[in-house]
């Protein structure tokens, strides 16, 4: 059984990863995110599969620089830790040190860019693209940003 790590932000990006959860019987599944009250149940609801990274957000940017560095060595940490043999995220800055490592690490890296943006790419996805495996998009106009990209449509 295949080990995969799903990762994505909070808020509107777990939402969405979360919209994956039917292939959670059929992998050896773990996920992370960033650590927020409206998160906090995850580990009760998937006891012993959720790991979590500290919440940081750019608008303020000094804490930001210092959680960000942090939740890089914790996702190195956590990819040790796992093993994972695929990566799966929604995005955005909280999956991307995740998915460097896993791509240094010869892993399969699939990027579902942010059903959120359907013109214009995120900072996040365009740092991704270059070395993802699977890079999907969820609106056809997407193509045109990131034309090595598969459209899967809505997750929701």
């Amino acid at each position: 059984m295949k080990k995969v790590l799903f990762i994505s932000s909070t808020g509107g990006h777990l939402t969405e990863l979360l919209q994956l959860s039917v292939m959670f019987d059929q992998v050896d599944y773990h996920i992370v995110t960033e650590k927020t009250k409206s998160n906090s149940d995850l580990v009760k609801k998937y006891p012993g599969k959720v790991d979590y990274l500290v919440y940081g957000t750019k608008q303020h940017l000094y804490r930001y620089l210092f959680v960000f560095g942090f939740n890089i060595f914790k996702s190195l940490y956590l990819f040790l830790k796992i093993k994972p043999d695929v990566v799966i995220t929604t995005g955005t800055h909280t999956a991307v040190p995740m998915c460097k490592i896993a791509h240094v690490f010869k892993k399969k890296v699939i990027w579902i860019e942010t059903f959120a943006n359907s013109k214009t790419p995120t900072q996040a996805g365009k740092m991704i693209y270059p070395i993802a495996d699977l890079f999907i998009v969820q609106w056809p106009s997407m193509l045109e940003v990131y034309p090595n990209a598969v459209m899967g449509g809505w997750i929701f």
